[in-house]
């Protein structure tokens, strides 16, 4: 899978990502770390990436789109988590919600709790 990694998070999640065989870019790499969350949307869109955030703006700017791409993962209550921890609850949860990235979702994920949003959000 192809991830893009907003500026929220750290670069070195890319190779804790990529250890596992995805494709994994940080908005630093394309020179978009002072973009707008509506640029990066884009980005993902056409690069067909999955963008892995701890900003909640994506889910409303994906709402407003009625898009039904790019998919998001939405970090929640990770300020605590080390880069190596968030990498752990990354890949954890990936298999589980593989297929409804693929489909187009909205995936909020913390430590404790899991949620997939179907997209186009209606």
């Amino acid at each position: 899978m192809r991830f893009l990694l907003d500026a929220n998070l750290s670069p070195r999640l890319g190779p804790i990502l990529a250890a596992d065989g995805h494709e994994v870019v940080h908005v630093l790499d394309l020179g978009l770390v002072n973009a707008s969350d509506e640029a990066i949307l884009s980005q993902a869109l056409i690069d067909g990436s999955v963008v892995i955030t701890a900003d909640s703006d994506f889910a409303m700017l994906l709402a407003l789109r009625d898009a039904d791409r790019p998919s998001v993962i939405q970090l929640r209550h990770v300020n605590e988590l080390s880069t190596e921890e968030i990498g752990v609850l990354l890949d954890a949860n990936l298999p589980t919600v593989t297929d409804a990235l693929i489909r187009g979702a909205i995936i909020s994920l913390s430590p404790t709790r899991m949620a997939v949003r179907e997209l186009p959000i209606r």
